[in-house]
């Protein structure tokens, strides 16, 4: 086989429907931005799950008698409580903070906030009994044991905040990913379409090549790897758009939660990551979307 001949017959079929294989590959490219874009929200989860859950903590907030009265907690009903808490199956550290020491913790989070800082005093937090668990998903087992217990105000617990937030991440993962697949579909179709034409547009020089013994899979190569090259364009336009959907929008619009902690930022090294994805998906459906459609509709 020629591959110079073949190299020429791809050429020459992507420039005679043009119109057709420049919309099969910003489809193919906006089906493919949405994919990464669902993995690097994944991969951001990923991240996020690593930072957090390492730290996640129950807060037991006292009540205003006991933060004011026993900034120690050497009296009761503080002493008991972290007694009983350290003795509690599961926990791993137990932490006391009175209402400085509070006060000093909300104002490292909130520096950026001064507004609110001026409007907050010691006074107005209460004394907490921070609990690292050696598994945060059975914190519903201490609140249980110790919710409404003296001195108790209110018991906070930091992963159900997480879990909430994992969910809405996920929510917006499923969304993207049930776009790219209508996408997909649009992209599927298109690729079939422009097959079916190229190989119409060609039939006469197609049936020459056949009644000289040329054979099947000879004549249908060019149009597979027309299908695939204009599917690893499409890729390659959604690379690009991820990395710059990630200067130009992301790295502004989540500049506050990134800089303070709450979401790990999104490099280019993510964006490589997910890449490799993208052009295998790419290269496979536009492949396998060509074999079938020859096999089925075309006749070569």
């Amino acid at each position: 086989m020629r591959a110079s001949f073949v190299f020429s017959e791809v050429l020459t079929g992507l420039r005679r429907n043009i119109t057709m294989t420049i919309a099969m590959i910003l489809t193919t490219a906006i089906s493919l931005g949405l994919l990464g874009g669902g993995l690097l929200i994944v991969r951001t989860i990923d991240k996020m799950q690593d930072i957090y859950y390492d730290k996640v903590e129950v807060a037991v907030y006292l009540t205003d008698e006991v933060s004011a009265n026993d900034k120690e907690c050497t009296q009761q009903p503080c002493a008991g409580l972290r007694s009983q808490i350290e003795q509690t199956s599961g926990v791993d550290t137990v932490t006391y903070e009175n209402r400085d020491q509070v006060y000093e913790r909300f104002k490292q989070m909130f520096q950026a906030q001064p507004e609110l800082l001026d409007l907050t005093r010691p006074e107005s937090l209460p004394a907490t009994i921070r609990v690292k668990l050696d598994d945060p998903e059975r914190s519903d087992v201490l609140i249980k044991a110790f919710e409404g217990q003296q001195g108790v105000k209110k018991i906070d617990d930091q992963g159900t905040l997480l879990s909430r937030l994992f969910d809405v991440l996920n929510g917006v993962r499923n969304g993207a990913f049930a776009i790219a697949l209508v996408q997909a579909l649009a992209a599927l179709l298109l690729i079939s379409n422009t097959i079916q034409v190229s190989a119409y547009t060609r039939r006469t020089e197609v049936g020459i090549m056949r009644l000289v013994g040329a054979t099947r899979w000879y004549t249908q190569l060019p149009f597979l790897i027309e299908a695939v090259v204009a599917g690893l364009i499409g890729a390659i336009l959604a690379v690009v758009g991820l990395g710059l959907a990630k200067t130009f929008f992301l790295d502004s619009a989540l500049a506050g939660p990134i800089k303070s902690g709450i979401i790990p930022a999104v490099d280019f090294l993510d964006i490589l990551y997910v890449s490799p994805y993208l052009f295998l998906v790419a290269a496979g459906i536009s492949a396998i979307t060509g074999y079938v459609t020859l096999r089925m509709y075309v006749r070569l």
